[in-house]
């Protein structure tokens, strides 16, 4: 299988380490950068080939990884989809969630394989967390607590200057970053019935907020509270973190991936677990235990479905543009 990659910054590195990782027949075949430096780099690393276009890519894979800015996504999607290629795209897949709908007609249309960079539907911690949550012994969802923070990725590591750009963007952090946090909140606690929104802009940077909170209500009857924030601390990695009350247990989650998972049950001692436990509990469970791109590998080898799909990608979307509904009405409750 040749996997082409558009795009080659940070993020299409750390999918081709996942590809790498994952143990799957591969070969990587033409990569494309709108910065030719950025697609040489790319192709030394990985033993790609550095390609002048897009449409040079294109023509020389069976799948492609979509790794471009915001903006270039329906396009990018389409062009694949028009040649039967599978495709994997990077979140968010669009600025608002009617044109990531069209994306997801695209695709289905097409009928190839699709994926999109939700990638915390493969986290462990996650994975576990949500069967914590869903256990008949835990009760009932009352309260959430979710924080992310990252620092503003046009610098440092990330170097993703694009994101200062609302026309390549579209938003800022919760567009960006938190549509991960609004997607596996309702894939791991429960759907989400309504939103009460407030922004702020401390960057000074048009169109690109860098704090949000939201006030969550459950359809389940539970509260909850969402926080992202987009700060000047480059010493800090980005983080999440996690709390969830239910009427019997109580669960906390440190980073997003191999934890610390620490859960403490009615009348039961506290457990914690994190890394090569936590993933090795998750495999005797079922749940997922990474290897998202993996997962993608072996769709397109089976011609089954890969998830999340695009169309999966399309609620998440729905709820970002709710809370910025909210937002831009001062907190007023928005239904979703």
């Amino acid at each position: 299988m040749r996997v082409g990659f558009l795009g080659a910054g940070l993020i299409a590195h750390l999918h081709a380490f996942g590809l790498t990782e994952s143990g799957e027949a591969f070969g990587f075949a033409g990569v494309y950068d709108p910065d030719p430096a950025r697609a040489d780099e790319f192709a030394a690393g990985w033993g790609a080939t550095a390609c002048a276009t897009e449409d040079e890519v294109l023509d020389g894979c069976d799948a492609v990884y979509v790794c471009t800015w915001t903006s270039e996504h329906a396009r990018l999607v389409r062009a694949a989809a028009e040649r039967g290629l599978a495709v994997f795209c990077e979140k968010p897949l669009a600025f608002d969630g009617d044109a990531a709908e069209a994306m997801a007609d695209v695709v289905d249309a097409a009928g190839v394989v699709n994926q999109v960079g939700l990638v915390l539907r493969h986290s462990p911690a996650f994975a576990l967390l949500g069967h914590l949550v869903a256990d008949p012994a835990a009760g009932r969802v009352m309260s959430v607590g979710f924080r992310d923070d990252q620092y503003i990725p046009v610098q440092g590591m990330y170097a993703s200057t694009w994101r200062g750009d609302r026309a390549r963007a579209g938003a800022g952090t919760l567009l960006e970053h938190a549509i991960h946090d609004l997607d596996i909140l309702e894939h791991a606690v429960g759907a989400v019935a309504d939103v009460s929104s407030r922004s702020a802009n401390f960057h000074g940077i048009d169109g690109i907020e860098d704090s949000v909170a939201t006030v969550v209500g459950l359809a389940g009857g539970g509260v909850g509270v969402h926080t992202t924030i987009w700060h000047d601390v480059l010493e800090r990695p980005s983080l999440r973190r996690v709390e969830v009350f239910c009427e019997r247990r109580y669960v906390s989650l440190e980073n997003d991936w191999e934890g610390p998972l620490s859960w403490s049950t009615a009348g039961e001692p506290t457990v914690t677990l994190e890394g090569p436990e936590l993933v090795a509990r998750c495999a005797e469970l079922g749940l997922p235990v990474g290897d998202p791109d993996g997962a993608f590998l072996r769709s397109v080898a089976a011609g089954t479905p890969a998830s999340p799909s695009l169309r999966e990608a399309v609620r998440p979307h729905r709820l970002v543009d709710a809370v910025y509904r909210s937002a831009a009405d001062g907190g007023r409750p928005v239904r979703v």
